[in-house]
C-alpha cells in the first residue's frame, strides 16, 4: 500500500509565535481538544498524555517526536481506550504541525497525520478520520487570531 497521510492546512493571520503557544499551552489546548490538556514537557523524546481536564482519564497518549517552536511539532498518537488492536509502536500514528511563515503576513497552518499505510486498520482509520470536521484546525485558527489581536491592543 503507498504511503497515506490526510493533510489539511490553513491561512491564519496570526504570527507563529502565537500559533506556538495555542499547540503547546493548556489554557487552550483544552479548547480545541475536546477539554484535554496535554500532559508533557514537549521535548523529544517525552512522553504525552491526552487527558481530560475534568475528569483526569486519559484518552490518548504517545511520544513527542521532533520540536522546532515556533515552526514544526511532532508526535505519535494512539487511542489506548477505544483500539481493537494491540498498543505497540507500529500502530501510533504521527501528527505534525507545520507552520510557515506567509510573506503577506500571518502564517499557513498544516496538519499532516499519518502513515495510515503503516499501521493496523490504516484504511478504516484513515477513513474515519476523514469524515471528522476540520473542528481543531478552525479552532485553532481562532484561538491564535485572537491570540494576535489581544496582543496588540
Amino acid at each position: 500500500m503507498p504511503e497515506l497521510f490526510i493533510r489539511k492546512s490553513i491561512e491564519v493571520h496570526a504570527q507563529a509565535e502565537a500559533l506556538w503557544k495555542v499547540l503547546t499551552e493548556n489554557e487552550f489546548i483544552t479548547q480545541y481538544m475536546f477539554g484535554c490538556v496535554a500532559e508533557t514537557d514537549w521535548k523529544p523524546g517525552s512522553r504525552l498524555l491526552w487527558k481530560g481536564a475534568a475528569d483526569g482519564k486519559l484518552y490518548v497518549k504517545g511520544q513527542v517526536v521532533a520540536v522546532d517552536a515556533p515552526w514544526r511539532l511532532e508526535y505519535t498518537v494512539i487511542d489506548p481506550n477505544n483500539s481493537a488492536f494491540p498498543d505497540i509502536p507500529e500502530n501510533y500514528l504521527t501528527m505534525i504541525y507545520e507552520i510557515r511563515k506567509r510573506s503577506e503576513g500571518g502564517a499557513t497552518f498544516e496538519i499532516i497525520q499519518g502513515d495510515y499505510s503503516k499501521v493496523a486498520e490504516g484504511q478504516k482509520r484513515y477513513e474515519d478520520t476523514l469524515k471528522g470536521d476540520d473542528f481543531i484546525l478552525v479552532k485553532i485558527k481562532e484561538l491564535a487570531e485572537g491570540l494576535q489581536v489581544a496582543a496588540f491592543s
